[in-house]
């Protein structure tokens, strides 16, 4: 089955898509409350830089990315960090940490002035770069993730939906100018009108 025919279930007590691929991840922790999540953030992630596929997204999520692999990988050596979801270059959904709990994915944030948007958000990666444009599949397949959450998180809803750049500007960019907001609300529009 592709990605595009496949049908997404959430199972809000496990906070698992139970048919994404469930990939190993330890930098993660508890929520203050599950009931408060109220934003979704888009970001961006490639390793190495700009280079797609392989495993090292896998590896840095789950805390056993080898610093030796690449001259990159060097420079990142023990940072923490994972997300929710991520969304590969072929629309593969990978998820990392259950919605209820704390992904590290926003770092240092801040939206609609509140601060520590770990706590209150989702963030889903999609395997890409600033200045690359992302795969159309990605996009169907972001537009179904969120309908799906937006069903489940009642809180989050169209305008609680940003990039990172917008959660932490100055400090990070992603998903960068390549991401085509507009193509992506109107998807989200046309499968909420269903």
């Amino acid at each position: 089955m592709t990605p595009l025919e496949q049908e997404y279930c959430l199972n809000l007590h496990t906070g698992l898509i139970e048919n994404a691929r469930q990939a190993e991840c330890e930098h993660y922790d508890d929520r203050d409350s599950d009931d408060d999540i109220d934003l979704l953030v888009i970001h961006n992630i490639s390793l190495p830089p700009q280079q797609f596929g392989g495993p090292h997204i896998d590896q840095l999520f789950g805390g056993c990315l080898d610093p030796n692999e690449h001259p990159f990988f060097e420079e990142i050596a023990g940072i923490r960090v994972s997300s929710h979801l991520l969304i590969r270059r072929n629309g593969e959904l990978v998820q990392y940490v259950p919605f209820h709990k704390r992904a590290w994915h926003a770092g240092l944030s801040s939206f609609d002035s509140r601060d520590k948007c770990n706590d209150y958000s989702i963030g889903i990666e999609l395997e890409g770069a600033d200045e690359i444009p992302y795969e159309e599949i990605q996009y169907q397949v972001l537009a179904k993730i969120t309908r799906l959450l937006l069903k489940a998180y009642p809180k989050i809803c169209s305008e609680r939906i940003t990039g990172h750049s917008n959660i932490a500007p100055g400090r990070k960019t992603d998903p960068g100018p390549a991401f085509d907001w507009e193509f992506y609300r109107g998807l989200l529009s046309k499968s909420l009108d269903k």
